[in-house]
């Protein structure tokens, strides 16, 4: 019996009374009914359930059961069954269109012609099946959160509790069958030969609305379905972290070196350059996959970072041989952070947030290890080469000479090796501080070069002097590295090794110039007396001087300088001394004026030689011409003056000095005298520490 309600529509009865005789014009109609008609579900199922059976071939029940298009106008919320029937849904299962996909509709034919009509463009309707087969995850989410809205959110619909569970239990299958299908996808992530970057765009697209949806349903009072919240962030997070530990775990990028490594090394090579890899990857082409706010670059970054610390962790856990202890040290400080730094990389990671490989606790005893190799093994260098030195001094070798110059690569062989291995130490262990650490027994070895000197200098030996001249070098080098390059050396270090160096070079100064002044005595003797007054003394002690300043020679340009600059001083300073020694007594202004000539012109004539032979020591000219103002002076307040501003000038300067050059002038009174000598007193007592040039105190006085 059929329902009452089923033939209040015109056009529905007129249906109903031509069934029995099935015809072309009522499949026509049918067709026109299933466009355009609202007609109730039940209703269509009844009307194709006779359709079928008063067909007589199958033509007719394929001509039902045909898959079509739809036009324009046809309402996306009617789908097709398994069994080929066409039905409504309530609205839950909308369809959506394919972006890009027009298709148009087969031309209709008349007797195998085609129609006049104009074809017009259709759209193919894909359902959820399809879009994720085809990849569309983004697509898919939009039609599932859309049901999910209609069956549980602000557009809720109210079927028959059978139906919501029917609904419910379609619509979490599909939701798992989406969620696998951008699971699989978020593994692929860095596999482009396996991943399209727009499939793992819309992968992402999909996680990012999903998200929004879970956020809503919290803002809710409603009961969430059993599927919220999602949780795919994390999902997303996991499958990350997964992709990360397995790259690491099974490198593709295997360890090219020309250098035979050990399994150490090239487990962390490998490792290294596959995070290099796949973090350019990353930059390159997965970033544009996501939102500016999800900083996918540093999330990588940071997993990659994670990763590779706990692989590095394990390796050290187990205890290392001296090579692999310093590959693990070089990647953690030096390597590794030059990766994260390059141009295509540095813009977008945070390499300070990242922190270091490995923590302190793990890193100090490898950092143990390696620094005490490092100092074990430039100690071992330098004593080498120092042993090798005194081999060769001991044979009687000469040092080898350049350009006229006794030379040694002693100083230059160490400094070279200290530079290298402090500044690679700095690098392995990330702190300059530390490896300044292995120059520690630099001081003892100091040591052991100035006993070498000094040996040589005791057994005075033929090649002595050639070897002490090219030892001067060696002292200047040295000293020029520690005073100009602070980061190789300790504090302590370097000003011990100084002084060291400045005991040497006096030593060696000593050495060379006994020689000259032995040669010279003869001129020295003369000096202050009534022959020097006649000036043919002190020319010949020019004479004798510049012969004996020919023995010299030998030394590197800088040392050489420095040792004519000491015997400008020791000359001057023999000058002084036999003037103060009181032969002569200048009992008369008249002689009291001829000494003050003499001095003044032996003052420039000696100051002239020495700044021809190289000296820098031209202020000693300055001494001279003072001590020969105060023999000219006759007033006492004068002579004070003159005597306070020698005082302020060299702070040595003592009152048996003033008293003994006094003593020359015998037309002075004791009281006259006196009051000289309180006046340097004073003038000592309140001089300020501007002035440390020294020279009196080379000059003894009795």
């Amino acid at each position: 019996m059929d329902p009452p309600q089923l033939t209040c529509v015109g056009r529905r009865s007129l249906l109903y009374k031509k069934q029995a005789q099935p015809s072309r014009a009522a499949e026509l109609r049918l067709s026109e009914l299933l466009k355009h008609s609202n007609t109730d579900i039940y209703l269509l199922a009844d009307l194709l359930q006779r359709r079928v059976s008063a067909c007589s071939s199958n033509s007719c029940l394929e001509s039902l059961i045909k898959p079509r298009m739809r036009d324009r106008s046809e309402s996306a919320e009617t789908i097709s069954t398994a069994t080929g029937k066409w039905f409504k849904f309530p609205k839950l299962w909308k369809g959506h269109r394919a972006p890009a996909t027009a298709l148009s509709n087969p031309p209709s034919t008349t007797d195998g012609r085609r129609s006049p009509k104009k074809e017009e463009k259709q759209e193919e309707i894909l359902s959820f099946e399809q879009r994720l087969e085809g990849k569309q995850f983004f697509e898919c989410s939009q039609l599932l959160i859309e049901v999910e809205e209609r069956l549980f959110g602000e557009k809720k619909q109210d079927p028959t509790p059978k139906e919501h569970e029917e609904h419910t239990a379609k619509l979490a299958e599909n939701y798992r069958q989406l969620e696998a299908g951008v699971l699989k996808t978020l593994e692929l992530s860095l596999s482009p030969e396996e991943l399209k970057m727009e499939v793992l765009l819309s992968a992402v697209k999909a996680m990012v609305l999903e998200a929004e949806q879970d956020k809503r349903w919290t803002q809710r009072t409603e009961a969430s379905p059993v599927w919220r919240p999602s949780g795919w962030r994390m999902l997303h997070d996991e499958a990350l972290r997964n992709i990360v530990e397995w790259h690491m775990d099974s490198p593709s990028t295997p360890a090219n070196s020309p250098v035979k490594l050990s399994s150490v090394q090239e487990d962390i090579t490998s490792m290294a350059r596959q995070l290099k890899v796949d973090l350019l990857l990353v930059v390159n082409a997965v970033k544009d996959c996501y939102p500016p706010e999800m900083d996918i670059c540093n999330f990588y970054a940071r997993l990659y970072h994670q990763t590779f610390s706990a692989r590095l962790r394990k390796i050290a856990d187990f205890g290392l041989d001296d090579r692999d202890c310093t590959s693990v040290l070089q990647w953690v400080n030096d390597y590794y952070p030059g990766i994260l730094q390059k141009p295509e990389l540095a813009p977008h990671i945070n390499v300070a947030e990242m922190g270091k490989l490995l923590p302190e606790e793990v890193l100090e005893p490898l950092e143990e290890q390696y620094l005490n190799k490092q100092q074990d093994e430039l100690t071992s260098f330098i004593q080498r080469v120092l042993e090798e030195a005194k081999e060769k001094w001991s044979k009687g070798e000469e040092p080898t000479s350049e350009d006229g110059c006794f030379v040694s690569t002693v100083a230059y062989d160490i400094i070279q090796c200290i530079h290298g291995m402090v500044t690679t130490t700095g690098k392995v262990v990330g702190d300059r501080h530390k490896a300044q650490g292995i120059t520690a027994n630099v001081k003892d070895l100091m040591y052991s070069f100035k006993n070498f000197q000094n040996e040589i200098i005791k057994q005075n030996k033929v090649n002595s002097r050639s070897f002490v001249k090219a030892k001067l070098l060696c002292v200047d080098q040295f000293s020029e590295v520690l005073q100009k390059q602070n980061m190789l050396f300790t504090d302590d270090v370097r000003q011990e090794c100084l002084i060291i160096l400045g005991d040497m070079r006096r030593a060696a100064h000593e050495y060379l110039l006994k020689p000259v002044h032995e040669a010279l005595k003869p001129q020295y003797r003369k000096i202050g007396t009534l022959d020097w007054l006649n000036r043919r003394v002190f020319e010949n002690l020019l004479v004798d001087l510049q012969q004996e300043l020919q023995v010299l020679q030998g030394s590197s340009a800088t040392s050489h300088q420095k040792l004519i600059d000491q015997m400008h001083q020791e000359v001057t300073a023999e000058y002084v001394k036999r003037l103060l020694k009181g032969e002569l007594k200048l009992k008369d202004k008249a002689l009291q004026l001829k000494a003050c000539e003499v001095v003044t012109d032996d003052a420039e004539s000696l100051t002239r030689l020495f700044v021809a032979m190289g000296s820098k020591e031209d202020w000693l000219k300055e001494i001279l011409t003072k001590i020969a103002d105060v023999l000219k002076l006759q007033d006492v307040p004068a002579i004070q003056m003159q005597v306070a501003s020698l005082g302020t000038e060299f702070p040595d300067l003592s009152v048996r000095h003033v008293s003994a050059l006094l003593k020359l002038k015998t037309s002075l009174s004791r009281s006259e005298r006196r009051k000289v000598k309180d006046t340097l007193t004073v003038t000592l007592s309140e001089s300020s520490s501007e002035h440390t040039r020294t020279f009196f105190s080379s000059v003894p006085v009795k």
